[in-house]
């Protein structure tokens, strides 16, 4: 059991997470947007993701957990398979059950609920979630993978995000769950196990 998880998302607000040292294990997505040191692991959810790694384009740190889609990318690409497998610490494919589908759990919520089902933590802090508080779906891995940012793509996914963290906020309630962000006005209404903070830079 895992008594702190940090879980290190790529939205602009990601950065107060460098203010000071961070104790406990760290998890990030993709390709964090700065360099994080002692990280458990780095969440990998998209076929995009796996084939910006296959082309050399890009080079996630650190050991992988993969979800159901980059494991089906290995599956058909045995080459890149045997080449990345000892960056590979698991594959983990658990859907919740608020869930629809893969394609709407992101990153940011697979990170998050590997975090509180597998890991067992006891808090989690999520740094860089800005669409949880804003319209603001800018990631840092915009960089390396081609994504629709446009307003119709936008609604869409915020309709889809936030109803999963609330999911998962509710399904967990056992763990104190710290969002950080630069003001608490909050999208959606939160249980009692949820806290913000509000960062200053």
């Amino acid at each position: 059991m895992a008594k702190a998880v940090h879980v290190i998302g790529n939205g602009d607000t990601a950065s107060f997470y460098q203010k000071e040292p961070r104790k406990g294990l760290k998890l990030c997505c993709n390709v964090p947007p700065f360099e994080i040191y002692d990280m458990y692991a780095t969440c990998i959810v998209d076929y995009k993701m796996m084939s910006v790694i296959d082309a050399g384009q890009a080079l996630p740190p650190g050991e992988w957990i993969c979800g159901v889609r980059p494991k089906h990318y290995c599956e058909t690409h045995p080459r890149f398979h045997m080449r990345i497998a000892n960056r590979i610490k698991e594959f983990y494919t658990k859907l919740p059950k608020y869930a629809a589908n893969y394609t709407d759990f992101n990153c940011g919520h697979f990170a998050a609920y590997y975090a509180a089902e597998k890991l067992k933590a006891e808090r989690i802090h999520l740094w860089g979630f800005d669409s949880i508080f804003d319209f603001n779906l800018r990631s840092y891995t915009d960089l390396v993978i081609n994504s629709d940012r446009g307003n119709m793509n936008n609604n869409r996914l915020t309709t889809n995000w936030r109803p999963l963290w609330k999911g998962m906020f509710n399904d967990f309630k056992n763990i104190e769950w710290v969002l950080h962000h630069m003001h608490d006005k909050i999208k959606f209404n939160v249980p009692d196990n949820v806290k913000i903070i509000v960062e200053t830079k």
